[in-house]
Parts: C-alpha cells; structure tokens; sequence
C-alpha cells in the first residue's frame, strides 16, 4: 500500500473498552538452576528470556527440564517486556517455556492479534507501562495494573482492515530502519580502516583506562521517581539507540523536584557520552545531542569526556564496537548472574586512545553520517507511521 493511500483512510470514532475484558496477561516461570540445561536433552524444552529477543543469533540459549508447570508460549503469541530496560517490550517470533521477565497476551475472540501487537506500540500503553513499573520495587508492572487500561474495540472486521493499514505503514517504516542498520555498519568500516581493530591494536595506540580520560563517571538515580504527562524529560535506557539519543519517539517526564534530586549529582550536558551499564541492553553508547537539562534512571552511565584526550564520538563508537563489547564483558562481567558494569567496574574500562586529531578526524565524518541518519528518521514513511498509529487508537482511523 502506497502512502498516499494510506493517508485517506482516517477519521472516525470507536469506543473503548476496558482491556482486561478483551485479553487475558499470563506471566512466567522461573524454575529452579538445578533444571536447567545448556544443551537440548531429551525431556527438556527452551526457557525463553528477554535476552532471546533482544540478542537475536548472539543470544546464549538455555533449555529446561519440561513439566506442566512450565508457562509456555508459540512463535505466534505476543510477549510483553515485564522489568528493568526491557519493561515494555513487544516481542514474537520464539515458542517454548517463558521465564518471570516475560508476560503472555491472550486475545479474547473480539480482539484481533495484529490490531492489537499495533495497540501495544503506542506510545499511550508504553508511557502506562513506564509508569507502573516506575512504581514497582524492581522497575516492573503486574497484571492487576492493567486494568485501569483501555483499547477502542470497532468491530472485529474493522480492526482487521486497520491491521492491514498499520502494517504496510509498518513496512515502509521498516525500510528507513534497514537503512539505519546500514550506516551504523558503514560507521562502524570508517572506524575500522582509520583505527584497526579495537581490541588487538595492531597500530599500537595508546590505551587507558576511562577514568583517565574523562572529567566524570556517574550514573542516574536508584530509585525510580513517579512518570508524569508533562514535566522535566526522564531518559532511560529505552532511549538510548547506536545512532544517538531519542527521546522525543516516547517521551517521560518527571517533577521538578524529583529531578532536581537527581541533577544535584547526575549533570549531563551536550556532548557528553551516555552508556546503557544495566539491563538486556547493557552495552550500548551514544552521545548526547540535546541542551536541555533531564533525569536519568541508574540503568544509564553518565561519561563526561576530557575534550582533550578523548572525542565524544570515537569514545561512543569504541563502546558500540562489537569486537569490544565482547571483550568488556569477558573482562569485566565473567560470571556475573545479572548483566551490569558496575561504577567501579566502568572507571576501569581500559580504552584506545588515538591521538586526538585522528579521533576528531573521526568524529567529523560521524557527525556527516548523523545528518543522514537525521534525514531517514524524518522521511515521510516514518512520520506517517507514527501519525497513522496515533489515530488509530484515538479512534480517528476509518477504513
């Protein structure tokens, strides 16, 4: 479907009902170590994690010994995100036994799947999630919070047809990602033939450890502060992409005083670097581009660079490489039972420093490559799916 057609088909109202009335929500299973198994034995059956989604072919896959006490899901069923970073989190595509960090949806029959999987994208049932988990001891969300939630419920034809519009919304959206994969791999060749490989240094650069090289290392706050509509911006780990910072996809926002707590110590600035240390997503850096003051949660490190030994972008992509990425964790996360890099353990990353005039070298070709990558994200594919999705749940989608 062409976008033009697409963008014909808006303007009617549906009513809502509550969602607990059209889906049943079924956690998981944690069954004790002593079932569990890295190889597939007769009697086992894969134990589905976050990890197994967010990690794709890297993932490490464990099995468990199978019993009808196991949750257990098909490739068809829509998985939520229940803790930490990857509260939230729409995921398909694997069957087996699910663990606790994973919730199952159960569409009744009134309730298409595909209107629905669109449904929990939105920012209004993402930005419900954020703050129930906000509430929570461990950053998570239960199944009786979900029933101050409502979806527009038009008729089961009439959501089909909206499905269809949403996907192929959906498909051209896809395709602006694709290409965003494709000039974070030709960053990441840019970064390889100007420095070698990051970890052998074959070209003998000097190598220091973070602390050395930057003016701070802090992290957000530890507590998880309430999620307004309106207030000072709150960036957390669902922000942070390989090509930058993006808050304004799924905006939260926190009270002035709660943030004022947190920014009497965690001050990032524009250019500082902000790193993902804590989650399914520990690993990933970016620099920040906005000049205006915001929170962080703890599940972000916040590395305030000495501008004149280390560039804000060479030190981001040197995090985001995925020869270092291994060896950090090899380094400092062996056998840790929760994936985190603690303060400590940041302040004794041992880095590649280049001479600086070859880093900043870098960065101005990064920085070229950033206002590609600003061009795709603004392409009219993407605005309209955005747009699209937004009416559709206000009920302004007709078909």
């Amino acid at each position: 479907m062409e976008i033009e057609t697409i963008k014909k088909d808006v303007g009617m109202n549906w009513k809502s009902v509550d969602l607990v009335t059209v889906c049943d929500f079924q956690g998981g299973t944690q069954p004790p170590k002593s079932e569990w198994s890295s190889k597939k034995l007769n009697g086992f059956v894969r134990m589905i994690q976050i990890r197994d989604f967010t990690q794709g072919k890297d993932s490490f896959i464990e099995y468990v010994k199978d019993n009808n006490k196991l949750k257990k899901c098909t490739k068809d069923d829509i998985m939520i995100g229940r803790y930490g970073a990857s509260i939230g989190k729409i995921l398909t595509g694997i069957e087996g036994a699910y663990n606790v960090a994973l919730v199952k949806t159960i569409p009744s029959s009134e309730l298409d799947k595909r209107y629905f999987f669109h449904y929990l994208n939105t920012p209004y049932f993402q930005n419900f999630i954020q703050n129930a988990g906000s509430r929570a001891a461990q950053a998570g969300f239960n199944k009786e919070e979900l029933k101050d939630l409502q979806i527009p419920l038009p008729p089961l034809a009439t959501q089909k047809r909206i499905a269809e519009i949403l996907d192929a919304a959906d498909a051209l959206r896809r395709k602006d990602q694709e290409l965003l994969k494709k000039y974070d791999e030709l960053a990441q060749a840019i970064f390889m033939d100007m420095f070698g490989d990051p970890v052998k240094n074959e070209k003998g650069w000097d190598v220091k450890k973070l602390k050395e090289i930057c003016l701070k290392i802090t992290d957000g706050t530890h507590f998880s502060p309430p999620n307004l509509s309106i207030g000072i911006p709150y960036i957390t780990a669902k922000h942070l992409k390989q090509d930058g910072v993006d808050f304004y996809s799924n905006p939260t926002y926190i009270s002035q005083k709660d943030h004022e707590e947190i920014f009497s110590r965690c001050t990032p600035e524009k250019g500082d670097v902000l790193y993902i240390k804590d989650g399914a997503t520990t690993g990933i850096a970016a620099v920040n581009e906005y000049d205006f003051e915001f929170s962080m949660l703890s599940s972000l490190a916040l590395i305030k660079p000495q501008k004149d030994k280390i560039n804000s972008y060479y030190l981001s992509c040197y995090l985001n490489n995925k020869i270092v990425k291994q060896e950090l964790i090899r380094s400092y996360m062996a056998g840790a039972a929760i994936k985190r890099f603690t303060l400590e353990k940041l302040n004794k990353f041992e880095i590649v420093v280049p001479h600086i005039d070859l880093q900043n070298s870098f960065a101005s070709k990064w920085i070229k490559l950033q206002e590609s990558i600003t061009s795709v994200k603004k392409s009219k594919a993407t605005i309209l799916f955005d747009s699209l999705i937004q009416k559709a749940f206000k009920g302004e989608l007709v078909v």
